[in-house]
């Protein structure tokens, strides 16, 4: 590979995590696991991981039973699944779910050396900057896209599955993947929203949980229920501290090829400006009084996605702000780049990559405040301006030619982008008004950078809000649907929302556009370039970024101090979840749970954390022990575990998961499941057998 020993040997004796990495399963580190826990990983179990594990839309789940038994989490099934929840005793019972689908990964291959000799190097450039020019190229491109078209096309009229070729490391390799979908997915279980959910929106991200938030779909093939002879056997054996687990699923897109210099920037800039904005923006929720049941659910809704997004912005700056996780990547960082200069076929010129970040960052620093304001995200949690913008642009865009728009309204995506502005949008005109006054405030204040004259005149930021607020008519989707066909009829327009979004467009644009030139481009060709180099340092003992593809990971079962230094016990019981019951929301227990209290084991395990490298699209993951079997679902991750989006830590930061001996205690006792009980091989008794 070109990097003398000494260089790689000093990149690689870099402490870490003992547990980290979203593997491939075709690049599992089983010598790793072996040296680590003493267990070896045999092509069969991971065989079996595979093809037990499903990808249902943005989530995940795994086969249960030889008779397309699924458990994913409740919010996969949340628009078919009632609040009091549901259960089909009985096979004609379940539930069609029309537009749910599960897919599972049935084959994958390498084809890099086709995809890539459909493109060859003329010639070994000198630089980098060389390479990547030639390797982008119009023509090359085009042989290499026509490529994977071949293959894709060929590889589905054979099998009749469906296949993607998957694009790793930045095109250093391409793996192709098979998927066998189910297409009708019936609805089985799922408990109450309020247990599923136990705790409310204060409980996300946070440990310890009481959440059982679970649900059973069955996939069926022409009418009947799909034969599955791959699945995962439920664990008769409760869990032990420190107990090697492994999850699968298809984890979303992590950045942990950010450079320091961009932390950097996240934690002292960006982070910090969203998270003030955000809280000025819950602070003016927070004083709103509703006058009727409508103002107040669209209110609560608001005002849940606020703290929502505020609560995640919190974790990724307390990571952040901890001097260890910055301390890890700028050594690792220093000793990367050291390996990449005395590369011979890289050298200083490839390494200067890191000075280009750090300088293109804080050029832009000044204008991260001016671009938030006006640009991303604007008026967060103003639907009224969401619409208003997107009407403005889509106008505008589609007279453009596809590849001079921008990116949401280019004709591969413009579908989407048109169904989601056209979709019912809960509208309330006094919530919009408490928003957009909070925001005209933030335009006020930023001054020169935004037309205040035109927005303002004389009148405050109150007024003004209800000016354009009350005269706007976008609550209607046939009126966004009017004014999106046409610019002329937007330049027309006297809606007051249009007419403010018409008034930022221009500077809005501009900013857009230096974001674009500055950061975007940059940033993107920085991580190919580092994943680059990773691939040519290490192959395949290192692992590519999560992108929504499936993946491995292992961990293991293990408490925790938080910040406080307070110990976290490892699993919740039973007894915890009806101590901290109450009789309002988000603490009341359905009543049949109260009624079942006396019967139920209550030092059965509920939930549990692990060491597991999860990120958000984890949810409804199996969790299988040594045996391959099921002993948890992951359904969420604690505050300390969002930073690992940036790199991992096994310290404090855990995946949450539902214990599989916590849901047999309550589909026996609770809900008296006997069928489905029965089909995941619980004996009368609710005991399962091993």
């Amino acid at each position: 590979m070109g990097v003398p020993g000494v260089f790689l040997a000093c990149v690689l004796a870099l402490p870490v995590a003992a547990d980290e990495g979203m593997w491939l399963f075709n690049q599992f580190p089983k010598e790793q696991v072996k040296k680590s826990y003493n267990f070896e990983v045999t092509d069969r179990f991971l065989e079996n991981l595979r093809l037990a594990s499903l990808r249902i839309g943005p989530n995940a789940g795994s086969l249960v039973s030889p008779s397309g038994l699924i458990l994913t989490d409740r919010a996969t099934v949340a628009d078919y699944a009632a609040k009091d929840g549901f259960y089909a005793a009985t096979q004609a019972e379940e539930l069609r779910c029309p537009g749910l689908e599960a897919s599972v990964l049935v084959g994958l291959e390498d084809v890099t050396a086709q995809v890539k000799e459909s493109a060859p190097a003329k010639e070994t450039p000198k630089s980098v900057k060389a390479a990547a020019a030639a390797e982008k190229t119009s023509e090359a491109m085009e042989r290499r896209n026509a490529a994977i078209a071949r293959l894709e096309k060929t590889c589905t009229e054979k099998t009749g599955n469906t296949c993607t070729v998957v694009k790793l490391s930045s095109g250093e390799r391409y793996d192709l993947y098979q998927y066998r979908t189910f297409s009708d997915l019936r609805l089985v279980f799922a408990p109450e929203l309020a247990v599923a959910t136990f705790g409310g929106d204060k409980a996300i991200f946070t440990y310890q949980r009481y959440e059982l938030d679970i649900a059973f779909l069955r996939a069926y093939r022409e009418g009947k229920p799909a034969q599955t002879p791959q699945f995962f056997k439920w664990s008769a054996e409760p869990l032990a501290d420190n107990e090697l687990l492994f999850v699968a699923g298809s984890p979303a897109a992590t950045s942990r090829l950010d450079t320091s210099a961009q932390l950097i920037f996240y934690r002292d800039t960006s982070l910090p400006l969203t998270g003030r904005r955000l809280a000025e923006r819950i602070k003016s929720l927070s004083r709103f009084v509703p006058k009727n049941d409508q103002q107040r659910r669209v209110a609560e809704q608001v005002f849940s996605s606020l703290g929502m997004a505020y609560k995640y912005d919190s974790g990724l700056l307390i990571g952040l702000n901890d001097e260890r996780l910055l301390i890890r990547k700028t050594t690792f960082e220093k000793r990367l780049r050291n390996a990449v200069e005395h590369d011979p076929k890289l050298g200083t010129e490839a390494a200067k990559m890191w000075d280009d970040v750090a300088a293109a960052y804080k050029t832009w620093t000044p204008f991260e405040k001016p671009y938030q304001i006006l640009e991303n995200p604007a008026a967060a949690g103003s639907t009224l301006f969401r619409l208003a913008r997107q009407v403005v642009r889509l106008s505008e865009e589609r007279a453009k030619p596809s590849e001079q728009r921008l990116a949401e309204y280019r004709d591969a995506v413009l579908a989407s982008t048109e169904s989601a502005l056209y979709a019912p949008a809960p509208i309330d005109e006094a919530v919009e008004i408490s928003l957009l006054a909070t925001y005209l405030e933030e335009l006020k204040a930023l001054g020169a950078d935004a037309p205040i004259k035109a927005i303002f005149g004389s009148k405050t930021p109150q007024q003004a809000a209800e000016d354009f607020v009350h005269s706007s008519k976008l609550a209607d989707t046939a009126e966004r649907k009017r004014l999106a066909q046409s610019h002329a009829a937007v330049e027309a327009s006297g809606d007051g929302m249009i007419r403010l979004a018409r008034l930022l467009d221009e500077p809005a644009r501009k900013l857009l556009k230096k974001h674009r030139e500055t950061i975007d481009s940059l940033a993107a060709s920085a991580a190919e370039r580092i994943a680059q180099y990773r691939f040519r340092l290490f192959g395949p003992a290192d692992y590519p970024d999560a992108t929504s593809t499936p993946r491995v990971s292992y961990g293991v079962v293990k408490a925790y101090k938080d910040r406080t230094e307070a110990a976290v016990l490892a699993a919740t019981t039973f007894g915890g979840l009806f101590h901290l019951a109450g009789d309002q929301p988000p603490y009341q227990l359905p009543q049949r749970w109260t009624a079942a209290k006396p019967d139920l084991n209550l030092v059965a395990p509920f939930d549990f954390v692990s060491t597991c490298d999860t990120s958000t699209g984890s949810s409804g993951s199996p969790t299988v022990n040594r045996k391959g079997e099921l002993v948890g679902m992951v359904f969420d991750a604690n505050l300390e575990a969002l930073p690992s989006t940036f790199m991992y830590t096994d310290e404090v930061a855990r995946a949450v998961h539902v214990s599989t001996q916590g849901i047999v205690e309550a589909l026996r006792k609770v809900y008296q499941a006997t069928a489905l009980l029965k089909e995941l091989g619980a004996a009368a008794d609710g005991e399962l057998r091993p």
